[in-house]
């Protein structure tokens, strides 16, 4: 894979929380994705599975000052051009596919691909990948992010699925290198009120850089 590649997976992880867009409503995904930023998280996933995101990702990358955009649920070689297309600068998936590797090398695009057990992981190792999502790592923990690392000390686990901000520092803590974070900004928020996830995303960075305690 291109040098350049590890150097931008390393900007994207630096913040140690990528925030994952998903949402039934095209109208809401830039403001979301607006919010989130204005919170302190620059990291954005949009699913694929939201209404309208392949061009939202187009309008996030040219209109969200300080955003850096990816697309998430990518399941195919298609599905990964399209989002390098429209603008996404990074690609994740909920498991492993090679034809998507094969386009984000091509186009010299971080891929992030899923995994969950040891024998998805040396799959994945295999392809020279070690950025890997953990998915889904809510319902398991962070002593499971501990235990994969015992005989996989060269991966850069990225649990997602079930984090909150309760849970995301001791993934943190358990050896993970990021977080990728959802419901906890977006869910169950009224339409229009995109204050409240600013605010959610903001308790969110300081809580993991420890500025912030729960009462």
């Amino acid at each position: 894979m291109h040098n350049s590649v590890p150097s931008r997976l390393d900007e994207l992880l630096v913040t140690r929380v990528i925030a994952i867009v998903r949402t039934q409503r095209n109208d809401e995904i830039v403001p979301l994705a607006r919010a989130i930023v204005q919170g302190g998280i620059g990291v954005l996933e949009v699913a694929l599975t939201s209404p309208g995101a392949m061009a939202a990702i187009g309008q996030i990358a040219s209109e969200v000052k300080g955003a850096i955009v990816g697309a998430g649920t990518v399941l195919d070689e298609r599905q990964a051009e399209a989002a390098i297309e429209a603008g996404g600068q990074f690609l994740m998936s909920p498991g492993f596919s090679p034809s998507v590797l094969r386009a984000a090398t091509h186009r010299r695009i971080p891929y992030i691909p899923g995994a969950l057990t040891p024998t998805e992981l040396i799959t994945v190792f295999e392809h020279g990948l070690r950025e890997i999502k953990i998915f889904p790592a809510g319902s398991l923990g962070p002593s499971y992010i501990r235990d994969l690392l015992g005989p996989f000390p060269d991966l850069r686990a990225i649990p997602t699925g079930g984090v909150t901000r309760e849970n995301a520092r001791a993934f943190l803590e358990a050896g993970a290198v990021a977080v990728g974070v959802g419901g906890a900004l977006t869910g169950h928020v009224p339409q229009g009120s995109y204050e409240m996830v600013t605010k959610r995303s903001a308790e969110f960075r300081a809580h993991l850089d420890g500025r912030f305690e729960d009462p």
